[in-house]
């Protein structure tokens, strides 16, 4: 088993051991609706954080990744600079935009009030 498997699998099970609780709870608490609109901005707040980090982090490793295949492409093959140099450019301003989306994603979660969406509140 690779060593990336490995770690999938073990961030898998910490997930699902994570859920359990909420898996748990009782028939009644979990009919009733929640009505505190700080609990849900609260929520909110952790899930943007949560989403904008892992975009950075994975925007991150991928720019790092494109430059390291395209230092290696120009390295062994000279002549081919400016259509490697078009593609690795390119590339980057993709993985930037999904970064850039994440981040519009997570300000419009933050933005929304949630007061007006919430029955009762």
């Amino acid at each position: 088993m690779s060593p990336r498997i490995k770690v999938l699998s073990l961030v898998v099970f910490t997930v699902a051991l994570m859920a359990l609780p909420v898996l748990a709870q009782e028939a009644a608490a979990a009919a009733e609706p929640d009505k505190s609109a700080a609990d849900l901005f609260k929520l909110s707040l952790i899930v943007g954080g949560a989403v904008i980090t892992l975009a950075v982090i994975a925007g991150a490793f991928c720019q790092a990744k494109a430059i390291t295949a395209g230092c290696e492409g120009i390295s062994r093959n000279p002549a081919g600079a400016p259509t490697i140099r078009f593609l690795l450019i390119f590339g980057l301003v993709l993985i930037e935009t999904l970064v850039i989306y994440a981040l519009l994603i997570t300000i419009i979660i933050l933005m929304v009030q949630w007061g007006n969406y919430i029955p009762g509140a």
